[in-house]
């Protein structure tokens, strides 16, 4: 009898061992679990705008790496404070996240809204953006000192998103570098800019190439100009503003940021499947396509990088009496 147990219980384990050998491994790229169905990325963006474009581009990978729907709403108004506002108050359990840039620091800073920066928690950087300077093709100016040379002369008409934005505050850098006398007219969004740059209604617009693409490609807008450090890589010919002899550089941060007290195994969730998207051979074509230069900063790394940037912006504005 006690032979015939033995025998038994060997023949269990032995069921139990090839039980879980043959069990299915998940792939090693298999998505993560996420503790909800559904996931609302907002941005204060306009549809066809950058942000807009960030995250809807964004969505189509991060649902290989996060277990997930994700859906994008746009809620604009009051330069990016509603939107603001609407993160910073639901409720910190990852199923809401905002399209951070340096517009909701620009909004906090000249605005003073009920809800800050400050009340919203820095998850995870993906990009620098480049800004850049565009007129349309058919137009009196072939470079930016054209347009430079009609604000010398007459007052002149640029274009940049809403006034708390990063393009915005370019242009009002440049007509203080080169001593012009321009009118800097905000717009709700890149599309409604780019209608006012091709119909001649201004000289030119300060935006990014993910927002101009198609009129680019189109040939119905030219760059004259961009505001990063090094010249972009896809349009080597198109100098610096920097290079023209105006120091000025602006580089625009694109990340996630969420009410405060995300719990750590969110933040986890996305640090891991920022690498990974970044990495995706198929999404890298498509953002360098965008001028888009990848530019992880994890959780760490990230809420101190958006204080300094904060803290910068600040001592800026005093410094040009935008705020006291």
């Amino acid at each position: 009898m006690r032979k015939l147990k033995i025998l038994l219980i060997t023949l269990a384990l032995t069921a139990f061992s090839v039980s879980v050998l043959a069990a299915p491994v998940p792939p090693a790229n298999a998505p993560v679990a996420y503790p909800h169905r559904v996931v609302t990325l907002v941005t204060h963006s306009s549809p066809g705008a950058g942000s807009d474009v960030f995250l809807r581009e964004l969505v189509r990978y991060l649902q290989k790496y996060i277990r997930t729907t994700f859906i994008v709403e746009n809620d604009e108004g009051g330069s990016g404070a509603k939107a603001l506002s609407r993160v910073a108050s639901a409720r910190p359990d990852g199923s809401m996240m905002y399209a951070a840039t340096p517009t909701y620091i620009l909004t906090s800073l000249l605005s003073k809204p009920a809800k800050t920066y400050r009340d919203l928690q820095p998850v995870v950087n993906f990009f620098t953006d480049s800004e850049v300077i565009y007129t349309r093709s058919n137009g009196p100016y072939k470079s930016l000192k054209d347009v430079l040379d009609r604000a010398r002369t007459a007052r002149g008409r640029w274009g940049a998103a809403n006034p708390a934005s990063l393009e915005r505050q370019a242009a009002e850098q440049l007509k203080i570098a080169a001593k012009v006398n321009a009118a800097v007219v905000s717009h709700d969004g890149g599309g409604d800019l780019m209608i006012n740059v091709l119909n001649g209604t201004l000289d030119m617009g300060v935006g990014e190439i993910e927002e101009i693409r198609a009129q680019l490609e189109a040939k119905k807008v030219r760059l004259l100009a961009v505001f990063n450090s090094q010249r972009i890589p896809g349009y080597p010919d198109v100098p610096t503003v920097k290079e023209l002899g105006y120091n000025i550089v602006m580089e625009k941060f694109r990340g996630i940021a969420g009410p405060k007290g995300l719990p750590p195994e969110i933040l986890k969730i996305w640090d891991e499947a920022a690498a990974k998207i970044l990495a995706d051979p198929e999404y890298k074509q498509r953002y360098l396509a965008e001028s888009l230069i990848a530019n992880h900063i994890p959780h760490d790394k990230y809420g101190p990088f958006v204080e300094k940037f904060a803290a910068d912006t600040a001592t800026y504005l005093k410094a040009t009496g935008v705020i006291k």
